[in-house]
């Protein structure tokens, strides 16, 4: 017989967790289903220790810049302390025992396994089957993308779960893919002496970001000594039992003793059982409304939407979830003009809206604003590692910024007050009137403006 709940939610990564427990508070019955760790991907693979991976790289390169300013330095790397604060700060060694007690303390029923939907409200577990009288939330993110290069799948390669995991680093890893994920650990591991060689088959790397964004990640890479193949694609991968080598399609190969995949990640649907509910399970995700409903009594937050793999977005469409199914009178509508976005690299590059060719392909009348970071009094005084720009996209017939890109020593802070501009859509003649503090970097902002 069905157990009666009023909310049951099929995956417990941030977004999902997230709803969980408030609806918890809320006075709702609600179970949460999870087979893996809950809290997803960001605090054990992700966001977490990836910074923290980052943040110990950013130490190297800021104690090299040491000479020529304040001195001199020298710095020898050291992986352990890295893996260990991940292993027992971030992840607890991998183990979600505080995560899932934090969940229960706020009254959710936590079910370990996998969850499937049997028809309108009705959730199957293992030997258990709950009955939603308000509706399911499907939360159940992506997994990595494995292109299908042949020789990969019977290879020992990496995806950035293993990366993380790492207790000592290779002496050399080739890396395929130029996005933000693979951008990141490319960095770091360049920083603590490993040789990395980056495949990337488009002609930049972070493609979905402004030209300017990809020529400074490139030129930032190359000085910690990252070699790039771009432009080619990877046709065929091999191993030999202590290296890979990677045969790409213009004919030449590169060899590494390790192989990272950073080609992306995907949603797995195809056995939660959607076609129940009226919903494809074939689909390349959930799609959903405003309110982030997906059919009638179901809602799904997160990756599994598509909309931006970000934490940020999960927490956002959980809020509007919850605020949904209680009725709230003040529930917000889902929208995502101004998704802010950062990949944090040394300098960290953040963006929010559009870039300015998506812009012109939505048609919009554009005119753009750009400034270089070492022009500004803080980029000056800065100097060492003062890398970086403010890029700006108007929208010449509404006056209100549309996009923005903010890359620099603290590009991911900057935008903060590039991301309310574009939320709000205040109007560039406002922007112009503000009194921006000096000496800072986001003064910056001031002189790309004045360049529109």
């Amino acid at each position: 017989m069905a157990e009666q709940v009023d909310v049951v939610v099929i995956g417990l990564g941030v977004g999902g967790e997230e709803a969980s427990g408030r609806l918890a508070q809320a006075g709702l019955k609600v179970v949460g289903i999870e087979p893996r760790l809950v809290g997803g991907e960001c605090p054990y693979y992700g966001c977490i220790p990836s910074k923290m991976m980052i943040r110990a790289g950013d130490l190297i390169a800021e104690t090299r810049r040491v000479d020529g300013m304040a001195g001199t330095a020298t710095v020898t790397p050291d992986w352990g302390p890295v893996a260990r604060r991940i292993r027992d700060e971030a992840t607890d060694n991998w183990n979600d025992k505080v995560a899932v007690d934090r969940l229960v303390g706020k009254g959710v029923t936590f079910v370990r396994g996998r969850g499937t939907i049997t028809g309108p409200g009705r959730v199957v577990s293992g030997d258990r089957e709950f009955e939603a009288s308000r509706g399911i939330i499907v939360a159940t993110g992506t997994v990595p993308v494995v292109p299908p290069i042949e020789g990969l799948a019977g290879t020992p390669f990496w995806t950035n779960q293993d990366a993380i995991r790492l207790e000592t680093l290779p002496a050399s890893l080739l890396v395929l893919g130029g996005g933000a994920i693979g951008m990141e650990l490319t960095q770091v591991f360049a920083r603590f002496g490993v040789q990395v060689t980056v495949i990337e088959g488009t002609d930049r790397v972070l493609a979905m970001e402004e030209p300017e964004s990809s020529e400074l990640a490139r030129f930032a890479l190359e000085r910690d000594g990252v070699k790039f193949k771009t432009g080619v694609h990877a046709k065929a991968v091999s191993y030999s039992g202590d290296a890979f080598t990677v045969t790409l399609e213009d004919g030449g190969t590169v060899t590494g003793e390790k192989l990272l995949v950073a080609t992306g990640r995907r949603v797995d649907i195809k056995d939660l059982g959607l076609d129940q509910v009226g919903l494809d399970p074939a689909a390349r995700r959930i799609e959903v409304d405003e309110h982030v409903r997906a059919a009638d009594g179901v809602w799904a937050v997160g990756d599994v939407t598509g909309v931006g793999v970000f934490t940020h977005n999960a927490m956002y469409q959980a809020n509007v979830a919850v605020l949904d199914i209680l009725g709230a009178e003040d529930a917000p509508t889902a929208s995502y003009h101004a998704m802010p976005r950062v990949t944090f690299l040394d300098p960290e590059i953040g963006a929010v809206g559009l870039t300015e060719q998506q812009a012109r392909d939505q048609g919009l009348d554009v005119r753009t604003g750009l400034t270089q970071v070492p022009a500004s009094t803080r980029g000056w005084i800065h100097k060492a590692g003062n890398e970086g720009f403010i890029k700006l996209i108007m929208d010449n017939e509404q006056g209100v910024l549309v996009g923005a890109t903010s890359a620099g020593p603290t590009g991911g802070e900057v935008l903060g007050t590039l991301a309310l501009a574009v939320h709000a859509r205040v109007p560039v003649h406002t922007l112009r009137q503000m009194i921006y503090a000096y000496p800072t970097i986001h003064r910056a902002i001031e002189s790309a403006l004045a360049d529109l």
